[in-house]
């Protein structure tokens, strides 16, 4: 769009300088950040169908209508699209994961969960090797929009066809399927229960929870980090252009799908055969999104124009570890709450999110010269003390133990208690001024 010679020359091009297209980019989080709480909440409420529904169809539509908004509202409309489409994907993630909970059978959270993940490396993937083919075709760029709109009305029209709130409810399976998948959650002590009172506060005060947000954000600095500056230091210090190959930007994506069917694969396959308890697994796993990258991380302080490919592995790596920590700490939060995961998930996406907006403010005070090797020491040994720090507080509080307060009874109990402390103060108000009269 801001250069047509790499692309179709037919088509216009935007004379956007850097600033404008950095709030081109950051409005689309700005938004997304917004609807992550009340996405979980809402989704407990309405149903996931109806509410996948109307926020994929409003965020394809938005994306069919930006080639036509941005020849006459500039930069500026392009912010509000962008900032609506946030406002329409905040819901993604939370709404995934209470289907998740309501789907999947017990014993195959861990597979189910893990794959539904990789969609996200797919479609960067895909996005990176076929938006510049497009654009450079009759399309021009505007077809990079049209056909990914398509997509998304596809997708509008087989989620409309086939999903389901729930097995119970659902005609696109057979009854053996529904049998298994509600018969492995009846047995489970954690089974699921529609429509149940949100306890905000003992979520809020819930040891476990707040060490799954910890390690959360502290994974989310280290990821963020790497996106923003990977790309400054190997030109700074490394003298590659990496931001300007396509293949170089893709293949980070590449290795975290592929991390990621291999840590899906192995953690499965040790649950099945039972070798070790649940929560090994998941620490297990976590450990290997972030101890090792924290390593590679401190190396790659150390490397210089010689050793650009070493470089580039490190950074491949790195980004393609952190695909574990779905599989080590994301997927934990059905394992606390079955009943609330979707509203677990908007918590913890609300308040990691925040982190992309102040790590490149800590970063950008030190970094005040990207060709100073000293200064991007500093940057990756904080980050590596993060994610040191980070993952070890999980392997201390973190937990797979489902929740008292995912049950149903849990808040009936919790009212029953209040209303027998209260008559007890009431009596007692009442003997003490009995006595005082007297």
């Amino acid at each position: 769009m801001t250069n047509a010679a790499s692309t179709n020359s037919k088509f216009h091009e935007f004379a956007w300088d850097e600033k404008q297209r950095s709030y081109i980019i950051s409005a689309f989080y700005w938004g997304y950040v917004i609807t992550q709480l009340p996405a979980g909440y809402m989704a407990s409420r309405i149903g996931v169908k109806l509410m996948m529904l109307l926020s994929i169809l409003c965020c394809t539509v938005c994306t069919l209508l930006i080639p036509l908004c941005v020849t006459w509202g500039g930069w500026q409309i392009y912010c509000i699209i962008r900032f609506i489409q946030g406002l329409c994907q905040g819901f993604l993630f939370p709404l995934v994961h209470d289907h998740l909970a309501t789907w999947s059978p017990c014993e195959e959270l861990t597979r189910l969960g893990g794959l539904s993940h990789t969609g996200l490396e797919c479609g960067s993937i895909l996005a990176m090797a076929l938006s510049g083919l497009i654009a450079g075709s009759p399309l021009g760029w505007p077809g990079s929009f049209y056909v990914s709109g398509g997509i998304g009305l596809v997708f509008c029209v087989i989620w409309i066809i086939f999903a389901e709130n729930s097995p119970s409810r659902s005609k696109s399976i057979t009854l053996e399927e529904k049998d298994y998948i509600l018969g492995s959650q009846s047995k489970a002590k954690d089974s699921r229960t529609a429509k149940i009172p949100v306890p905000w506060r003992a979520i809020c005060t819930s040891i476990p929870f707040l060490s799954l947000i910890f390690v959360g954000m502290c994974q989310l600095w280290g990821f963020a980090t790497m996106q923003a500056y990977i790309p400054p230091y190997m030109h700074g210090i490394l003298k590659v252009h990496i931001n300007r190959n396509a293949i170089f930007s893709m293949l980070p994506f590449v290795a975290m799908l592929i991390f990621s069917f291999v840590f899906t694969l192995v953690a499965d396959l040790v649950l099945r055969k039972n070798w070790v308890s649940l929560g090994v697994v998941r620490k297990t796993v976590n450990t290997f999104a972030m101890w090792p990258p924290a390593v590679l991380l401190l190396a790659l302080g150390f490397l210089d124009q010689s050793q650009t490919a070493l470089a580039l592995t490190f950074m491949i790596l790195n980004v393609g570890l952190g695909a574990g920590h779905t599989i080590g700490a994301v997927l934990n939060i059905i394992d606390l709450s079955p009943n609330h995961a979707g509203v677990l998930m908007g918590i913890l996406n609300a308040l990691c999110n925040i982190i992309p907006i102040i790590s490149p403010l800590v970063n950008g005070r030190i970094l005040s010269d990207e060709t100073d090797r000293s200064q991007w020491q500093i940057v990756f040994l904080i980050t590596a003390i993060i994610y040191l720090v980070g993952n070890l507080q999980f392997l201390f509080l973190g937990s797979t133990n489902t929740q008292a307060w995912n049950d149903e009874c849990y808040l009936r109990n919790r009212d029953v208690k209040s209303k027998d402390r209260k008559q007890t103060r009431i009596e007692e108000g009442t003997r003490t001024q009995e006595s005082c009269d007297l």
